[in-house]
């Protein structure tokens, strides 16, 4: 990782996003074809493939000695290696594409020695910029291409609170969760039970947290949670290209990744469990810890 000039690659990543994001916004989704992989939750459309290509082409022509892992040319049983690895969801949130619902994005990650180095996260519906690169802080710029003065947009470093507060306990804090596509099975049944307990009165059994919150998005939630916004965010059954930007935005920021699993506090990248926590200066083992104890002996159970 010495050898490469992250703040370069930040820089081109921003300017591909930036690009797709005009694509994006460009995109009717009432006249886009859309099909399904999984199931009718699991959605695909016209604009991701166009997106990816896009991505794909800029990025290759740029380093051609990376690798490149997209969500929509991804082939089953691929391995994320060693190699500097882009790892990118064209759109993060497809879902909320094509209904018109403003919490999409596009997801550019860089991965060395399979660890996130720089990670970009753009919704071009809201003009709202996620970046980081390794070792130098994470920042939210808002209003870079409209809405502000062209080229001048707000940014600021994450997370937004000069001084975040401590956790003090899931019946204090604002937790993120998805549905995923996968209604079936045991992981549904993990899902649907933590969920119950998540909000449950204790007298109930349950860790009463404030509210939970679904935005559609995995890079869009981390994003969040790396600004202090949401104190939590599990995930289950979400991939390498949903995870790897945001999670390089989350580490910048001061958060915390762990395992959606009990047990693990290293979680691999394309481990597709997850548990993100904010920047705190106390408490992040704590609440992680408490968290696992309401997981209990449920365990998703997700193929690489």
């Amino acid at each position: 990782m010495t050898n490469l000039n992250l703040q370069e690659i930040q820089d081109t990543l921003i300017s591909v996003a930036h690009e797709a994001g005009r694509m994006m916004l460009a995109a009717n989704p009432a006249d886009i074809d859309t099909g399904t992989k999984l199931n009718s939750a699991d959605i695909v459309t016209e604009t991701d493939k166009a997106v990816e290509a896009l991505v794909s082409s800029r990025l290759t022509a740029a380093y051609p000695t990376f690798a490149f892992v997209g969500e929509e040319t991804y082939k089953p049983g691929l391995q994320i290696t060693a190699t500097p690895t882009f790892i990118v969801d064209p759109i993060d949130g497809t879902t909320n594409f094509v209904h018109g619902f403003p919490s999409a994005c596009i997801s550019l990650g860089l991965a060395v020695d399979r660890t996130p180095a720089v990670g970009v996260v753009y919704n071009p519906w809201q003009d709202t910029l996620y970046s980081a690169t390794r070792g130098h802080g994470a920042f939210v710029t808002v209003g870079a291409n409209w809405g502000l003065e062209a080229g001048k947009g707000r940014k600021t470093k994450l997370p937004l609170a000069k001084s975040p507060v401590p956790l003090t306990g899931l019946d204090r804090s604002l937790v993120s969760i998805e549905w995923g596509s996968q209604r079936d099975g045991v992981n549904y049944e993990v899902k649907t039970e933590v969920f119950k307990k998540l909000c449950a009165t204790k007298e109930n059994g349950g860790a009463m947290v404030h509210s939970l919150r679904s935005m559609g998005s995995a890079a869009l939630n981390l994003c969040a949670v790396a600004a202090g916004q949401l104190d939590l965010y599990w995930e289950g059954g979400c991939w390498a290209w949903d995870v790897c930007a945001g999670w390089c935005i989350l580490s910048e920021a001061g958060g915390i990744m762990a395992s959606g699993n009990p047990g693990s506090w290293e979680p691999e990248l394309d481990s597709r469990k997850y548990l993100a926590v904010r920047p705190a200066p106390s408490g992040q083992k704590e609440i992680v810890e408490e968290f696992w104890r309401v997981i209990g002996d449920g365990r998703m159970e997700y193929e690489h």
